[in-house]
């Protein structure tokens, strides 16, 4: 969906007017866009990690999935007794690791929205071209001062 919409700005220039119809056909997609990004992805992997992955708040641990060999990891966790601090145990539950992984989702998806609102508001603009250096009395500077 985002490539149709790259495509499209590549197609038409910046500033033509437009129709009713195409403003709502636009704003239709890109509210399914996102839908997609915020709702529908983010949803998708909670309820991946809580029903396949089985990433539950009793899982202590960070999981490691295929990786099932190595010092630290035991039943296929990475740090299962929780993380050695000076003061006792950090608690890592593979629930939380979901968390901050659906966090990093919207963190991501927000960050290339921005981006994205950016480059389409910047598009058709040239770069601003840099002023010639005049002296008091207007006449160009050959050399610099």
């Amino acid at each position: 969906m985002t490539g149709l919409i790259v495509r499209m700005a590549s197609k038409r220039p910046a500033g033509s007017p437009l129709t009713w119809g195409e403003a709502f056909l636009a704003a239709l997609f890109v509210f399914t866009l996102l839908f997609l990004l915020y709702g529908v992805i983010p949803h998708q992997w909670l309820a991946w990690a809580d029903n396949e992955l089985e990433w539950r708040s009793d899982k202590v641990g960070i999981p490691m999935g295929p990786i099932k060999s190595g010092p630290a990891i035991r039943d296929n966790l990475l740090f299962p007794d929780g993380i050695p601090m000076p003061n006792g145990r950090f608690i890592v539950t593979a629930e939380v690791l979901r968390d901050v992984i659906a966090a990093g989702l919207y963190i991501v998806f927000l960050v290339a929205q921005i981006k994205a609102w950016l480059w389409w508001q910047k598009r058709g603009q040239r770069p601003a071209e840099t002023p010639e250096l005049t002296s008091a009395y207007g006449r160009p500077l050959v050399r610099k001062a």
